[in-house]
């Protein structure tokens, strides 16, 4: 026989009941984003190509020059740790160290956040001047406690905010910044624009041929890692980079396996 309820099952039972203008019931998790929330592009955002092919509910890969893109924001979550982290700008930094004769001068670290790689790359090189740009004020708190010399708050492609940072840095930094912007050709071009002749790019994104790239790109977002928009193959990334007149310092396979790191040297007819 079934016990009878008691008074917590009614007023949780209440507590669930909406009326019009009510709001919803805490108790209930929060609505999925259906696919038909965003309708599907009908060509790919990197090279324009039609028909792009579903690879998951959310992601849609095209057939032409393999980018994957996703269609359905993700819905946003508390602060995700990352213990990798720490070890991963060790890495980069060193990969940059093998490629320089001396420590560049200026460095600028775009989707910065608290600057935590600024913090961990001036063991590598302590002589260079970082400098700091994010779309949030973190990058101000950066400033206040030194990990960056100069912080510039907004968005890589307005020229308004970088037209007086041209052709000024040694090195700039995107690290895990393009896949988590609505173009990222276009904050490829801007970043290109802020380098002196000469001076080092340097990428790192997901890898989309990797094991679970598609649950990387899937899971939650959170203030730490916004879910990324784009996860583009290397040898697309590389092939924009030769076209603006850029060498390609790093061969294929470096970097972790989740992910790849590309390091470019601008040329003098780069952008």
């Amino acid at each position: 026989m079934l016990a009878a309820p008691d008074s917590h099952t009614f007023r949780f039972a209440a507590e669930c009941r909406t009326s019009s203008g009510a709001a919803p019931c805490p108790h209930r998790p929060p609505p999925r984003h259906p696919r038909s929330a965003t309708a599907p592009r009908p060509d790919c955002p990197w090279c324009g190509a039609a028909r792009p092919r579903a690879r998951t509910p959310v992601l849609d890969r095209c057939r032409a020059c393999a980018h994957v893109f996703r269609t359905v924001p993700a819905p946003a979550t508390g602060q995700v740790a990352d213990r990798d982290r720490p070890r991963r700008h060790r890495a980069t930094a060193r990969a940059v160290l093998r490629l320089l004769r001396d420590d560049p001068e200026s460095w600028l670290d775009v989707g910065t956040g608290d600057a935590r790689f600024p913090a961990a790359a001036k063991a590598f090189f302590p002589y260079t001047a970082f400098d700091g740009l994010d779309v949030t004020s973190r990058v101000v708190r950066a400033r206040a406690a030194e990990r960056v010399e100069e912080a510039h708050v907004g968005r890589l492609t307005d020229r308004t905010l970088t037209a007086p940072l041209r052709a000024r840095y040694d090195v700039v930094s995107l690290l895990h910044h393009l896949p988590r912007t609505p173009d990222p050709r276009a904050e490829l071009r801007a970043a290109l624009g802020l380098l002196r002749p000469g001076g080092l790019l340097v990428l790192e994104l997901p890898d989309p041929e990797a094991p679970f790239a598609a649950l990387t790109a899937l899971l939650p977002a959170s203030r730490e890692r916004p879910a990324p928009l784009h996860l583009p193959p290397r040898a697309n990334l590389a092939a924009a980079l030769e076209a603006a007149g850029c060498a390609v310092l790093t061969p294929p396979g470096r970097g972790r396996p989740a992910a790849y790191r590309i390091i470019a040297r601008r040329g003098g007819s780069a952008p």
